[in-house]
């Protein structure tokens, strides 16, 4: 929506919490600005392939850090200070978003307190591990080992695993998300600002929505049990003659329909006609099973069970996802403008009206400082002189 495009987001960002979030922003069209610290900078533009053979501007910072503006600034500088504050209130600043750890809020003079007197409907957001009462630094594994979701990931009989995406750092996104939403609904109807605390953990365990009920309540052992399901059967991956699928059979009917078929009618058997007696061999049907998807293709299961609507798919690997004909047509881009370098963005979770607009392209990852001259001099009125001084004393 236009209305959007009126929003101005200031993010002290870095690593991938945060970076996820105000990359979400931009995809809406808000105008949104990276802070960085003029020496240290984001540590993930150091990350991954050097495929722009520039420093900082790796690969893995590329991903999540399109349509963006960049600015370096020392905030543990008075006079950072100070310009951090004509930031605020000139470029009227509708959302500050900061992942510091709480302990730096006042010294740096980003606390919710100090920037509410610049601007009093100023949206304020601060992500953090464990809450703004701890000052534990947090990581996305060491999350997902506390919240247990690293518990719930991996073979039965094998270790934790992580798992594939950082879901700690991206739920939390997905979370901080929503909340600005309310709090940008509570502006529209109130006129009123508010602080936002997010914090990973939280996020992280609110997923654990069966585990904890079923634990809790029941005093169940809920753990990980590889591909299969708690309470389903048959519900795993299948390996096939060229490759493997996952079958998903959710009720009685469904497999009803799937021992109906020449190719698993030795399956057809009265103890595995309820889900409960399918459970209950969990180990020997999935066997059962595999040796008779072992004689077929992988496209040919998937025509047959689709022919008889049980859910299956292929384990698709990441280019063959790319290319798939609902996601082709969804992927965002960036063009450098300096080298010329188009990058592929994976989708939107929704398809934005100012994405649709723009072609599904953004502006191109920025790179270290990149607009320190535009809003520095353009917006606050510093001189080409003033912004040499301001680099050389490493105020930005």
């Amino acid at each position: 929506m236009d209305l959007f495009k009126k929003l101005t987001v200031l993010s002290l960002e870095q690593a991938t919490v945060l970076p996820y979030l105000t990359y979400r922003l931009a995809q809406d069209g808000m105008n949104v600005i990276r802070l960085e610290h003029p020496v240290y900078g984001d540590p993930n533009r150091m990350i991954g392939y050097n495929v722009l053979s520039e420093e900082r501007m790796n690969a893995y910072y590329l991903c999540i850090n399109a349509g963006k503006q960049a600015l370096t600034l020392n905030l543990a500088s008075k006079e950072g200070q100070e310009i951090f504050r004509s930031l605020i209130k000139t470029l009227g600043v509708d959302i500050f978003a900061t992942n510091q750890l709480p302990r730096n809020y006042e010294k740096l003079g980003i606390d919710y307190a100090t920037i509410k007197a610049l601007k009093s409907d100023i949206i304020w957001l601060g992500v953090t591990g464990f809450g703004p009462d701890s000052n534990e630094a947090a990581y996305d594994p060491i999350l997902q080992a506390r919240s247990g979701l690293m518990e719930l990931t991996g073979e039965g009989d094998g270790e934790p695993q992580v798992l594939g995406i950082p879901l700690p750092d991206m739920g939390t996104s997905e979370h901080a998300y929503g909340l600005l939403m309310k709090a940008l609904f509570k502006r529209q109807a109130t006129g009123e600002g508010s602080r936002i605390d997010a914090a990973m953990f939280e996020s992280s365990v609110s997923w654990l929505t069966v585990p904890i009920t079923l634990t809790g309540s029941f005093n169940k052992t809920i753990t990980r049990r590889g591909n299969t399901h708690e309470f389903f059967c048959p519900v795993s991956v299948y390996q096939t003659s060229n490759g493997f699928v996952y079958v998903a059979v959710g009720n009685d009917r469904q497999w009803n329909s799937m021992v109906s078929q020449d190719r698993f009618k030795s399956l057809a058997k009265p103890e595995y006609e309820n889900n409960a007696g399918r459970i209950g061999d969990v180990a020997n049907l999935n066997r059962a099973i595999n040796e008779i998807t072992k004689m077929y293709t992988s496209e040919e299961l998937i025509d047959l069970f689709t022919s008889i609507t049980v859910p299956i798919s292929k384990i698709k690997t990441v280019p063959e996802v790319i290319a798939d004909p609902l996601v082709e047509k969804r992927l965002l881009s960036a063009v450098d403008a300096v080298s010329g370098m188009r990058i592929t963005l994976a989708p939107p979770p929704n398809m934005t009206d100012f994405l649709e607009a723009s072609n599904r392209q953004l502006s191109f990852p920025p790179r270290f400082g990149e607009h320190n001259q535009q809003i520095y001099g353009q917006n606050l009125g510093y001189s080409n002189d003033d912004l040499f001084r301001l680099k050389a004393d490493g105020i930005i």
